[in-house]
């Protein structure tokens, strides 16, 4: 009985004596994404939950991600088969208010414009080495959509699930400050002052709002149907907010659903970060790649814009176009704050609010082209 008791203190310190150099690095990661959820309110909803399943995969011997470990049940259970994402996507869409979008449908275009830094940072990754599907992954960091980058990379790139979320989620909470110095560097000072508070449009109607998240999601789903449960998921949730008539659906997809999904997701993205795997080269090429895919997001929208002031006859406050990307509603406030400082009268949230929501959709249809277009060469079924 004492031999047994003496074996089994034996086992007390076992995870001491098997730590990889990298474990402390990650912990203290996670503890850093903790400090910056807690402390300075950065995306805490997600922050909390990566930071500590951060900390809990790299502590040895606790085969938290094995086979029967319940961090890999999670994991199974809504990130391998994409159904987390998906569930946040339906709360997502219920939370969003189209209205202005659909009040100035050209507007739409910037948020076309917000993605072509996806595509332009594929094919940098594609040059600078990466495969095909881990360009793909890469580049919808640029989306500035967690749930989109989540949904893509869990699909076909899994292994490069930790750095790609971390990128995705970290830049989104840096928008206020990654955005504003190239809105400044790409417009004059008299651009910056265009006035839109007299621009005014026609409110859209209970039926234009109804029918606009069917309509998109059939034509988006001809158009690229491997992305459809991406489209379908965000309009559903509109489809429901808009209808009126199941408000409990809409308030659960908006709190309940979404808070769990969000604990459970957050969790498993944490588990992803073994020191062994994450500490890498490659990831720190990741992070690079994404901040330069959300930089070249804003250059495009606000180039786009500046063409809308020029074919406007400078009317068009071209700072709107910076919002094109699907930072909903952060891209937009921040077109506010910035349009604000040259002009306190000038009031331009309301059409960023439009610019960001198309963003919103620009994004997901982005991911569903290029999911399709992977599937038409044949790189994945």
């Amino acid at each position: 009985m004492l031999d047994a008791i003496i074996s089994g203190l034996s086992g007390l310190g076992a995870g001491v004596a098997n730590l990889h150099w990298s474990n402390p690095i990650m912990i203290a990661v996670g503890g850093v994404l903790l400090y910056l959820a807690i402390k300075k309110d950065v995306e805490p909803l997600l922050l909390v939950p990566i930071g500590f399943g951060a900390i809990l995969v790299n502590i040895p011997l606790a085969d938290l991600m094995g086979d029967e470990g319940f961090l890999r049940t999670i994991y199974n259970m809504g990130v391998a088969n994409e159904l987390f994402p998906l569930l946040i996507f339906i709360g997502i869409g219920a939370m969003t208010d189209f209205g202005p979008l659909l009040e100035n449908p050209k507007i739409f275009l910037l948020g076309a414009a917000g993605q072509f830094g996806i595509f332009l940072t594929i094919g940098l990754a594609l040059v600078a080495g990466f495969s095909k599907l881990d360009a793909v992954a890469i580049g919808v960091i640029g989306a500035c959509d967690g749930p989109t980058a989540i949904y893509v990379t869990s699909k076909y790139a899994p292994h490069l699930l930790g750095a790609v979320s971390v990128a995705a989620y970290s830049y989104m909470s840096l928008v206020p400050v990654i955005q504003p110095p190239i809105m400044r560097l790409l417009t004059t000072e008299k651009e910056r002052q265009i006035d839109m508070s007299h621009v005014t449009h026609t409110p859209a109607s209970k039926t234009t709002r109804i029918v606009f998240p069917i309509a998109v999601t059939i034509f988006g789903g001809l158009i690229a149907p491997k992305g459809l449960p991406l489209l379908a998921t965000i309009m559903l949730g509109n489809l429901m907010k808009e209808s009126g008539v199941v408000s409990r659906l809409t308030k659960a997809s908006e709190n309940e659903i979404a808070n769990v999904v969000t604990l459970l997701l957050g969790i498993s993205i944490g588990a992803t970060m073994d020191g062994r795997l994450f500490l890498k080269g490659q990831t720190l090429l990741i992070l690079a790649f994404g901040f330069l895919a959300i930089c070249l997001d804003t250059v495009c929208g606000v180039a786009f814009g500046k063409l809308m002031n020029l074919l406007s006859g400078g009317k068009f406050n071209p700072l709107i176009g910076a919002a094109g990307i699907s930072a909903y509603p952060m891209a937009a406030r921040v077109v506010q704050k910035e349009g604000q400082k040259y002009n306190p009268f000038s009031f331009l949230l309301m059409h960023a609010v439009g610019a960001n929501t198309g963003g919103q959709v620009g994004s997901v249809m982005a991911a569903a082209i290029m999911l399709s277009v992977l599937q038409g060469i044949g790189l994945v079924p």
